[in-house]
């Protein structure tokens, strides 16, 4: 397995971290500590920040987990999709990101995208 790929897999295991405390040791551990997190509901810098939103995520998501679709790479850049939803269920949400990996080997940025919501109830 390459570096990218697991990077991206401890990625993916952070926004599935409900415990708090551990989360934020993961966060600590992926994410540089200056790193951008942008998506179309949110424009956050720093880890305080990104582990506020996946909180908040996983409290407007709760019991639904992250998988990990397909990761291309190269260079400083990795792109993946992802789906949220019920553990073996249909995903209610479908997103592709793009993370940006520093020299230091943690996540600098992340350009994420939408391309399935919910509706509005």
């Amino acid at each position: 397995m390459s570096d990218v790929q697991y990077l991206v897999q401890r990625y993916i295991a952070v926004w599935n971290e409900t415990d708090p405390a551990a989360r934020r040791r993961q966060i600590d551990e992926v994410f540089a500590a200056d790193a951008r997190y942008t998506d179309p509901l949110a424009d956050v810098r720093g880890r305080d920040a990104l582990d506020a939103v996946i909180g908040a995520v996983q409290g407007q998501f709760a019991g639904l987990v992250f998988t990990l679709g397909p990761v291309d790479a190269h260079h400083d850049l990795a792109r993946f999709t992802w789906e949220l939803g019920p553990a073996g269920g249909e995903s209610l949400v479908v997103g592709f990101d793009v993370a940006v990996i520093g020299d230091d080997g943690l996540v600098s940025a992340v350009h994420g995208f939408l391309d399935k919501v919910p509706a509005a109830g």
